[in-house]
């Protein structure tokens, strides 16, 4: 019995995006919308920082947690994982920091921090600093690698050697991506305790 456990969880699913995976990822985005249109400083926050600490979690569970665990993993574990992992975060991790991004933009215009005499406006562009160089290797390396790995997990003969080097390449950023997510935080600690 434990057998066919096994060799179950190490079998690779249908790579693919269905409804089910993608739905809940537009909430914090349609909540940032709303929050723009009603102009409510509340719900404007509370995407910012929802979506902030869903991003940078992802970002350090990858990184710290993940990574270790996939090096340990036999090639066909590391495939079953892939596959299972690449379609979820194909939308999740872009709508996550475009979240984040706009919505403390938005925050911080309102907040008035932004404005020629504002103590708190140094902070504003070091966090929006931090936001570059993630963005930057988000949609310009972890995003496009995402999808020729999931591209290639469609092809009826993948690559293996190619998807498990860019996951490598994918995984080790996502530990660099959770040391600047450490470096925001301690810039948003700034802005709550002043």
């Amino acid at each position: 019995m434990e057998a066919g456990v096994a060799a179950s969880a190490v079998t690779t699913p249908e790579p693919g995006l269905t409804r089910q995976l993608t739905w809940w990822v537009l909430v914090l985005p349609a909540a940032a919308a709303v929050a723009l249109a009603t102009r409510s400083i509340f719900l404007l926050d509370w995407a910012h920082v929802m979506s902030g600490a869903m991003w940078t979690g992802s970002d350090l569970f990858l990184g710290f947690i993940l990574s270790p665990v996939m090096r340990r993993l036999t090639p066909d574990q590391r495939r079953a994982v892939i596959a299972w992992l690449v379609p979820r975060t194909l939308l999740y991790m872009p709508v996550l920091a475009a979240t984040t991004g706009t919505a403390g933009w938005y925050l911080a215009v309102r907040l008035g921090l932004l404005a020629p005499g504002s103590p708190e406006r140094l902070w504003v562009f070091l966090a929006l600093g931090v936001l570059a160089v993630l963005t930057v290797q988000g949609l310009g390396i972890l995003l496009p690698n995402s999808l020729r790995i999931y591209l290639e997990l469609r092809r009826p003969q993948p690559d293996m050697g190619r998807i498990l080097r860019l996951n490598r390449i994918n995984l080790r950023l996502s530990g660099v991506q959770g040391l600047f997510q450490v470096g925001i935080i301690l810039i948003m600690a700034h802005f709550v305790t002043g």
